[in-house]
């Protein structure tokens, strides 16, 4: 029995012109071997998470699948914080385990005062090998708190602070060494199937975010292009009245998905009723995206297109998130 470790690069593993191996990062917090199970180090590819597509990481979760088979008791991934909120979230559409899926990394790299890559690390893998953390799918741990991938975002460019969940909380924390889990969201049906690299390509999903006297024109055409598009509304649903037709039009062509901008909250389905509001929209056929936040509505939209899923299945998916 094991922890398998995956590394991937990141802030974590920066070291001036060097990049850490997971021996490095393992050796530098020594409290790992206290831990009641060894860590299985795996060095996937050191690359910044911008670097990072949906393929890598469906084949970093194989990986993972297969270590679980061999007896791992969980998982870690350390990675760039840039990207995590995204990549977080598809693992945990496609994790089919009840063994955690832990995804950590640093907000200052090792040669900085206050490294903060050694203490996550260390939280991540207690809570690897937590037998609380069983059943919750992918899991987000950084400064000692738990955060379920449905939620969490990050909201700061600098602070060791930055992953928050607004809509939840953190539904853990990790105490004097210990694992506490204070709340257990119920798993979600995940995405069925494996979407596969030549799929994905096929599958481009456009995020466009509405801004003041924003004109619309990006959107010509976007349906020629893409196979799917997530709008980032205003407040709780609305764009500019001028852009409903032309969002109503491209429902008609490929799957729209409303979400909002404001990183926290739900749009709305029935308050708002003028030309461009929330209701207005979903009667025009846009999919109400619920407590989704942009991103991950894209994530999810583009792993449902390349597994083939259609208009209903796409509507239950994100039925799961109101």
């Amino acid at each position: 029995m094991s922890v398998a470790l995956f590394t991937l690069g990141g802030t974590i593993s920066m070291a001036g012109q060097s990049r850490l191996t997971g021996a490095d990062l393992t050796a530098a917090v020594p409290e790992l071997g206290s831990l009641p199970v060894p860590l299985e180090i795996q060095d996937v590819e050191a690359m910044p998470s911008a670097n990072l597509t949906l393929a890598k990481m469906l084949d970093v979760v194989d990986a993972a699948s297969k270590a679980i088979s061999d007896g791992a008791t969980g998982v870690v991934v350390t990675q760039g914080s840039d990207t995590l909120e995204e990549t977080a979230f598809l693992v945990d559409q496609v994790w089919p385990h009840s063994q955690p899926f832990v995804l950590t990394g640093a907000m200052r790299n090792p040669t900085l005062a206050g490294s903060d890559g050694p203490a996550n690390l260390l939280a991540a893998a207690r809570v690897a090998c937590s037998p609380a953390a069983r059943d919750l799918g992918a899991l987000v741990v950084f400064n000692d708190e738990v955060h379920a991938a449905r939620w969490v975002r990050k909201t700061h460019s600098t602070s060791t602070a930055t992953f928050a969940s607004p809509n939840a909380g953190p539904i853990g924390q990790v105490v004097e060494g210990q694992v506490r889990i204070l709340t257990r969201p119920s798993r979600q049906d995940g995405v069925p199937g494996r979407a596969e690299p030549a799929d994905l390509d096929a599958a481009q999903v456009a995020l466009y975010t509405v801004t003041l006297d924003d004109d619309g024109v990006l959107l010509k055409g976007l349906a020629d292009t893409h196979q799917g598009l997530v709008v980032a509304g205003y407040g709780v649903g609305h764009v500019p009245s001028a852009l409903a037709p032309v969002l109503g039009e491209l429902a008609e062509r490929i799957p729209v998905v409303l979400t909002s901008r404001t990183g926290g909250g739900s749009v709305l389905r029935n308050t708002y009723s003028s030309v461009g509001s929330e209701s207005d929209l979903l009667d025009r056929g846009l999919i109400d995206g619920g407590f989704l936040d942009p991103y991950k509505a894209r994530v999810l939209l583009r792993l449902l297109l390349a597994t083939g899923e259609g208009q209903d299945e796409i509507i239950g998916a994100f039925g799961q998130h109101h």
